[in-house]
């Protein structure tokens, strides 16, 4: 199999966001506005997962609108699951938080063990994209659980939460432009990106009397929905571009 991983461009990290965002928004709309309840929107979520993730397995080769709509997916029943513990099971966010982060440094221990590496530049066998798929539920997981904590059981608020993930971020990018090990920065920052996704998919649809700016779920949902899917167009323009070269490229004796 040919890589199945994206570039890590700044349109993916956008993209990242923007999913997570609609992770949270998304997963509350279904369940509280549209009126299905917590049950019936975990069973469609993990009927259109499993269903996305079956058909991502199965292609050969990256395809950006099947790999981000299984990120979508992902984010959405990350939120749910951490969602269930604490609402549903009463488990505290600081229990939450610590379970999934040791069950994430387990995975990455399998992970490296079994392939001697965590870089995507190289998800190109069924089990390294396994492994790859299980981090990436379990990193989503985790940040809906310290964003949580930080925002909700800290009292640190939606806009603060905000600032704080983003300068987080932003620190980690600096650590790896000045040295720090490229694989071990892309992972911190890849968590690091849900708690900020949903502070500030908390922070546009949340009403003012919660600290939010009151735009509600529908409408974040749509606006972000929207920016995914013009990134991913383009995307895909650019990888049918990019392709196209190489068949002409490769048309031409040397």
């Amino acid at each position: 199999m040919l890589n199945k991983v994206p570039e890590v461009t700044l349109a993916f990290w956008i993209i990242k966001i923007m999913s997570t965002t609609v992770g949270e928004t998304g997963a509350d709309y279904l369940a509280v506005n549209a009126g299905l309840g917590v049950i019936v929107t975990d069973a469609i979520t993990a009927a259109l997962l499993a269903t996305v993730l079956f058909m991502q397995m199965r292609t050969r080769r990256m395809v950006p609108w099947l790999y981000w709509l299984t990120v979508v997916l992902i984010s959405i029943a990350g939120t749910q699951i951490t969602d269930a513990l604490t609402d549903s099971a009463g488990v505290s966010l600081y229990a939450s938080t610590a379970c999934f982060a040791v069950l994430l440094a387990f995975i990455f221990a399998i992970w490296h063990r079994t392939e001697h590496s965590l870089s995507i530049r190289s998800i190109d066998t069924r089990r390294r994209e396994l492994f790859y798929w299980c981090a990436i539920l379990c990193t989503f997981a985790l940040g809906t659980a310290a964003g949580d904590l930080a925002t909700e059981a800290l009292g640190l608020g939606f806009p603060l939460g905000v600032l704080i993930f983003a300068a987080l971020i932003a620190i980690t990018g600096a650590a790896a432009f000045l040295g720090m090990n490229r694989v071990a920065a892309f992972w911190i920052a890849y968590i690091l990106t849900r708690p900020l996704g949903a502070s500030l998919g908390d922070l546009m649809s949340q009403p003012r009397t919660y600290g939010g700016m009151g735009f509600g779920t529908i409408y974040t949902s749509a606006l972000f929905l929207a920016i995914i899917v013009a990134l991913v167009a383009y995307v895909t323009y650019l990888d049918h571009t990019s392709q196209a070269r190489r068949r002409r490229g490769g048309s031409h004796p040397a």
